[in-house]
């Protein structure tokens, strides 16, 4: 049975990654492998500390989606993958990749997930994970500050140079893609308890159809007679 892939985008600090831990751990009847797009962020090793602190991690150009692409089809196949690791601190891809198991459900978070047309393709189903603006901004200052170390004015210099203007030309538009749009976040219980039912009632299916196409057709019920 080929895996169900959940792709779930929305702003930085909109809480996207809260909806996919949440949505992994209520599937308790499948495995489930999760990947982060933070993790295909391109690697400069060439540039200089600072130098990678210019560029701009906010735009489509900042991603690799062709390794993106192909570890997801692989996936999608039920094989393996050696997913990047990204260190935030530095800006640079850790030495050592992370082995990824195939899995009956792979979830997928990032901004700018449905940005590209092949990865939004092979996602079956689309959320977006909408917050206001100034919460989202909030939550990234607490995030950046205590989980990366970086400085307030850094932090707040991105954001308006980069940050804010990357959602509004491609974050918020891709919003159109989405199946199903989460508002209020990542703490949304009644939202994500619908997404997940959504899933199951699709893995159901496939699990039914799965079964009906194994079944010789000798051993299938007959139809009913016409009367």
């Amino acid at each position: 049975m080929k895996p169900l892939i959940i792709g779930i985008a929305g702003g930085s600090g909109s809480g996207k990654s809260t909806v996919a831990r949440n949505v992994a751990e209520l599937l308790t009847t499948s495995s489930v492998a999760f990947i982060d797009m933070d993790a295909y962020y391109k690697n400069f090793p060439e540039l200089s500390l600072d130098e990678r602190r210019q560029l701009n991690w906010d735009h489509p150009d900042a991603f690799d989606y062709d390794l993106l692409f192909s570890h997801l089809d692989a996936l999608s196949r039920r094989q393996a993958i050696e997913k990047p690791e990204y260190d935030f601190v530095t800006h640079l891809r850790r030495a050592r990749p992370t082995r990824v198991e195939p899995a009956d459900v792979v979830v997928i978070d990032g901004i700018l997930l449905f940005v590209d047309d092949r990865v939004r393709d092979l996602c079956d189903v689309k959320v977006f994970v909408d917050a206001d603006a100034d919460i989202r901004l909030i939550r990234r200052i607490e995030r950046d500050t205590n989980d990366r170390g970086r400085p307030l004015d850094e932090i707040i210099e991105q954001y308006l140079s980069t940050v804010q203007p990357m959602h509004l030309e491609f974050v918020e538009p891709s919003k159109r893609y989405a199946d199903v749009i989460v508002p209020r976040g990542g703490h949304n219980a009644i939202a994500i308890e619908m997404i997940v039912a959504k899933i199951q009632r699709r893995l159901q299916r496939e699990a039914d159809g799965g079964a009906a196409r194994r079944t010789p057709s000798a051993q299938r019920p007959a139809p009913p007679a016409r009367t």
